[in-house]
């Protein structure tokens, strides 16, 4: 069942019935296996990726056979970080992620597994999270793999390049910022301190794999929860579909939050299709009467 909701006061009573079906599964699956994507954090300001049919809005991320082979495109990654970094850095959670945190502290959440990296479960109380594709927040070396602080290689790519940080524009999902036309062949970008090795983001790139003790911990939760819920994910890249499909062959009931087009509509038993944050705030009114 698909049904289409988008927050209106005038669409309350419309959506009286999936609001109900859908805090019905929540009462009826006491231990939920939750996997959300980029839909969950619009409403923290973060962009998401992806239309309404599953396309994409703008040009897919950087892969990480770019970044690693070409020091053009890894300027062009940094230089557009730096200035980006300055929202995403800040952003707060929202009502969807606190919705889910008091889930979890309710002992209704099995395991919350993200593809988003920008902490903001962590940040809104959840504790039993799964960053499957790392963290923004932290840099890695490639080669020694010490770690820092996203912050503290800000203030250095800031140091290095003071009249970037005089640049602002809109904000892209990646963390970074659209800053098309310019010329990033003189933006330095620093190596790791210890080795002199190349640092990137600690996160999964296109093109990267998921980190395999990451992907087994998710399947031995999901083979440990009740059901499956997404929250604002079209699930179209393979590392969270399969989820879906695992808890499919499993014979796991599936519910969905998320406007548009998955890779997964066909195996959903629910699909509520609206704003994930008044969804799911519906949903704990409708449990609470």
């Amino acid at each position: 069942m698909a049904f289409m909701f988008d927050g209106t006061a005038a669409d309350i009573d419309r959506v009286a019935e999936p609001v109900a079906a859908l805090a019905e599964f929540l009462r009826a699956h006491p231990r939920l296996f939750v996997l959300t994507g980029a839909g969950i954090s619009t409403a923290s300001g973060i962009p998401d990726y992806r239309d309404l049919d599953g396309g994409w809005k703008r040009r897919p991320p950087v892969t990480y056979q770019a970044f690693v082979a070409d020091a053009a495109t890894r300027a062009r990654y940094w230089a557009r970080s730096l200035v980006g970094w300055r929202r995403f850095g800040s952003a707060r959670p929202n009502a969807a992620h606190a919705a889910l945190a008091r889930l979890e502290e309710a002992g209704r959440i099995e395991a919350l597994v993200t593809q988003n990296v920008d902490g903001l479960h962590q940040a809104a109380g959840s504790r039993a999270v799964i960053d499957l594709h790392g963290r923004l927040d932290e840099v890695r070396c490639l080669q020694c793999e010490r770690r820092i602080p996203r912050d503290v290689f800000q203030r250095e790519l800031e140091r290095r390049n003071p009249a970037w940080s005089e640049f602002d524009a809109l904000a892209a999902p990646d963390g970074d910022a659209d800053l098309d036309g310019l010329d990033f062949t003189t933006f330095a970008v620093p190596a790791c301190a210890a080795c002199g090795g190349m640092l990137k983001p600690d996160v999964v790139f296109f093109g990267e794999n998921v980190p395999r003790e990451r992907v087994e911990r998710a399947y031995a939760h999901l083979a440990a929860a009740d059901a499956m819920l997404v929250v604002g994910s079209s699930l179209m890249v393979y590392s969270g579909f399969r989820f879906a499909r695992e808890a499919a062959r499993a014979g796991k009931t599936i519910a969905a939050i998320n406007r548009g087009r998955t890779r997964a509509d066909d195996l959903f038993a629910l699909k509520v299709e609206g704003d994930c944050a008044e969804v799911l705030s519906f949903v704990e009114e409708c449990g609470r009467g």
